[in-house]
């Protein structure tokens, strides 16, 4: 049996950043993977994960040789064994962007074959005070924090860098009912609402199922401003964190969905239809837009707000079946906009778009691997990619939103 190199220290020389938040050495044939640690670096590193396979995964708790990018982190929770909210606190923040753009790159090479130079182009604002939804554990003696990375240990917290001033004050300096979490939302009227989720209640068989809910402030509508439309959503519903996030991908949605009146168009995953009341501008009283998403309370706030939009209509359900229903891909679409979770569309969804025969894709990723992977299936289908632009919508973490358009290949 090998020996695990648990809590052993190492000596590396730090390799190319990989996705995920670490970047890549070796030692003794094996590949490690290293948070807190930048390319070029030589560092020590406390292997804090081990397998036994042929990777491993450590933190730097030493930094022998430091880069140039390499800044104090700003918050003492983003340390090794403690926050595991923030990645690149480390890094300066234009090579943080630097070393996103290099992920992206390398999963468009490695995952859809494609060698294209990247920019993560940052969004107003600076790498802290963004953060306007936070999810908040609460551990055993109910201090509420953050989760430790790739753990359910839960780190207490007395204030967060990059969340905007004010939503957490009166949320960390009280306890809370063990084990419950606490979705915080500050909205673009400055209005804080949280939301107290209270622990799993175990279910017949065991399984835990979700426990109660109740607000304890604000009203629990969020009011936010986007796409030159003011919005009513649900306070723990979805909406982009950033504050210039939801406006800033709506517009390049718009400019590269280039809807004519009269178009047909689909907004899969598409939320509260932030995307869709762009498409309906563009494709006027004469055309049709059809939003497909899962969430039904969603899709009751997309309806509210859009309710002087009436050529949206609103599809309640699972992207893959709502586009294997009888009738829906009858009509096909002109653009197809899709914004789906982080695991991407996948081959059923790309497949079942490609078949429509849209002019263009625009797709809207969470995650580049995923995005990668689908549009590698796109290209099965003779669609490829023609734009793509990145954004740091999420400073000090590893993630990044693009934004792609897909086109026939002619």
């Amino acid at each position: 049996m090998t020996q695990t190199w648990e809590r052993r220290l190492i000596e590396v020389e730090v390799g190319a950043v990989a996705h995920g938040g670490h970047c890549v050495a070796r030692h003794e044939g094996r590949v490690v993977f290293v948070r807190h640690a930048l390319p070029g670096e030589r560092v020590v590193v406390r292997i804090t994960e081990d397998t036994g396979g042929s990777f491993c995964r450590g933190d730097a708790v030493e930094v022998l040789h430091a880069s140039p990018d390499r800044v104090e982190p700003p918050c003492p929770f983003a340390r090794p064994g403690l926050c595991g909210g923030c990645d690149w606190q480390h890094a300066s923040w234009p090579a943080q962007r630097e070393l996103k753009a290099a992920v992206v790159a390398e999963q468009l090479h490695r995952l859809a074959g494609l060698d294209r130079e990247v920019v993560v182009e940052a969004l107003p604002g600076g790498p802290e005070d963004w953060r306007t939804r936070v999810r908040l554990a609460v551990g055993r003696d109910g201090r509420p924090g953050f989760r430790a990375h790739r753990s359910h240990e839960v780190i207490p917290v007395d204030h967060c860098v990059i969340t905007v001033p004010g939503a957490l004050d009166g949320v960390l300096d009280r306890t809370w009912p063990a084990r419950s979490e606490l979705v915080v939302t500050r909205d673009a009227g400055g209005e804080v609402h949280l939301t107290e989720v209270g622990p799993p209640v175990a279910r017949r068989g065991g399984r835990p199922a979700p426990g109660p809910s109740r607000l304890r402030r604000g009203s629990g509508r969020a009011v936010e401003q986007a796409a030159g439309r003011t919005w009513d959503v649900r306070s723990d519903g979805f909406w982009q964190v950033h504050p210039a996030a939801a406006d800033t991908f709506a517009r390049v949605v718009g400019e590269w969905a280039a809807c004519r009146p009269g178009d047909r168009a689909w907004d899969l995953y598409g939320g509260v239809g932030l995307f869709a009341s762009v498409l309906a501008d563009q494709v006027g009283p004469g055309g049709s837009v059809a939003v497909v998403e899962s969430s039904r309370g969603a899709v009751a706030d997309g309806e509210a707000n859009l309710a002087d939009k009436p050529q949206i209509s609103w599809h309640a359900g699972r992207t893959e079946a709502v586009l294997d229903s009888p009738g829906f891909t009858d009509l096909p679409p002109d653009v197809v906009v899709l914004d789906p979770p982080r695991k991407g569309a996948g081959g059923q969804v790309v497949t079942a778009i490609a078949r429509s025969g849209p002019s263009r894709v625009v797709y809207v990723a969470c995650d580049p691997a995923a995005l990668a992977r689908d549009i590698a299936s796109f290209a099965q289908h003779g669609y490829g990619l023609t734009q793509l632009r990145a954004f740091d919508a999420f400073p000090m973490t590893h993630h990044v939103e693009c934004v792609a358009l897909l086109e026939p290949v002619r």
